[in-house]
C-alpha cells in the first residue's frame, strides 16, 4: 500500500477497529453452541476439531500442506492430526452450514433472540452495524489473501446478526493475511515469529503451546533468533527484536487499512459505538480466553 492511500486513515483506528471485531469472529471458535453443531457432524469434540474444521472449510476439501501453509503459526504435525482426515467425516459444505447455525445461535445466546431480552439481535443497531461491517469487507482486495479470499466467496447470510459475523470473519481473515505476508517480510519462520512474540511479552510461551512446536523447534527457533540479535540468551527481546515486532505490527496495520477507506470518518465513529455492545457482551460472556495469542482485550 502506498503511503498516501495509508495517511487517508489513522493507523490507530484501524487498530481499535480490529480490537472490536476480533471478539465477534472468534468467539465462533469457543462458544459450546459451535461444540454442540460440529459434534452433530461426527466431528470429535474439543476446541481445535472444531477450530481446523471451521477455519479451514471456505477453503474446499484442501490437505494438511495448504492449511499448514494458510494458517502459518500451526505445526504440520498439529495441522496433520485434523486435516484432511476432518473431510472424511464432514464435507466443508456441510461443515460451512454447521458454523452458520452455531454462530447464529451464540450470537442470540450473546445478544438475545428479540423474544424476551428487548430487540437482541433483531435491533436496528445490529443491522446498522451489520451493514456498515458489509461495506468495509465488500471494499476489500484479496489478492495474495487465500483465507481473506475463500471467506469473501461464501453468499452473504439474510440476516443481520449473520452479516455482521460474516464480515467479521472477512476482515479478519484480510488483516491476518496480511500480516502473514508482514512477518514474512521481517523473515520471522512460523515459530520464530511465536518465540519473538513470546519474547515481547504479548502472552507466556506455554499459551502457545496449542501450535504443536517441540521443545527442539522452539529452542533452535530461539537460537536462531539470538544469533540475529533479536533475542536475549533468556528469551527476552532486545531493543532490535522489539523494533522489529513494531515494524511488523505497523505493516500489518498498513496493509489491512484500505478497507476501512470505504467509510467516511462519521461512519467510522458511528460503527465503532454501535460495536462497543457487542464487543462488551462477547468479552463479558467469559468465553474467551483471558491469556490468549488472538490480541483481543478485557472489559
Amino acid at each position: 500500500m502506498s503511503a498516501q492511500s495509508v495517511d487517508r486513515i489513522d493507523l490507530g483506528r484501524v487498530r481499535q477497529l480490529w480490537h472490536l471485531l476480533e471478539p465477534l469472529h472468534a468467539v465462533a471458535y469457543f462458544a459450546p453452541e459451535s461444540f454442540e453443531e460440529s459434534g452433530r457432524l461426527g466431528i470429535e469434540p474439543g476446541r481445535w476439531p472444531t477450530y481446523f474444521a471451521w477455519r479451514a472449510a471456505p477453503l474446499g476439501p484442501v490437505g494438511s500442506e495448504q492449511v499448514t501453509s494458510a494458517f502459518y503459526s500451526f505445526s504440520p504435525e498439529t495441522v496433520g492430526q485434523h486435516i484432511p482426515s476432518v473431510w472424511d467425516v464432514a464435507a466443508p459444505g456441510d461443515v460451512l452450514a454447521a458454523r452458520l447455525r452455531a454462530v447464529d445461535r451464540a450470537y442470540r445466546s450473546l445478544f438475545g433472540d428479540g423474544d424476551s431480552d428487548g430487540d437482541g439481535v433483531e435491533s436496528p443497531e445490529l443491522a446498522e452495524a451489520a451493514a456498515l461491517a458489509r461495506r468495509v469487507a465488500e471494499a476489500a482486495v484479496h489478492a495474495g489473501r487465500p483465507l481473506a479470499a475463500a471467506n469473501a466467496a461464501q453468499p452473504w447470510p439474510a440476516a443481520p446478526h449473520l452479516v455482521l459475523w460474516q464480515a467479521a470473519t472477512i476482515l479478519r481473515e484480510h488483516r491476518g493475511d496480511g500480516h502473514l505476508a508482514a512477518l514474512m517480510v521481517a523473515g520471522l519462520d512460523p515459530v520464530e515469529s511465536l518465540v519473538s512474540f513470546a519474547a515481547i511479552g504479548a502472552a507466556p510461551e506455554e499459551t502457545f503451546a496449542s501450535r504443536g512446536w517441540s521443545e527442539k523447534e522452539w529452542s533452535a527457533a530461539r537460537e536462531r533468533l539470538v544469533e540475529r540479535g533479536l533475542l536475549e540468551t533468556d528469551g527476552t527481546a532486545t531493543e532490535a527484536g522489539r523494533a522489529l515486532r513494531a515494524t511488523v505490527e505497523r505493516h500489518t496495520d498498513e496493509l489491512a487499512a484500505a478497507p476501512w477507506q470505504a467509510l467516511g470518518a462519521s461512519d467510522l465513529d458511528r460503527f465503532g459505538d454501535l460495536l462497543g455492545e457487542y464487543w462488551v457482551a462477547v468479552l463479558g460472556s467469559g468465553l474467551l480466553p483471558g491469556t490468549n495469542t488472538l490480541g483481543i482485550g478485557k472489559v
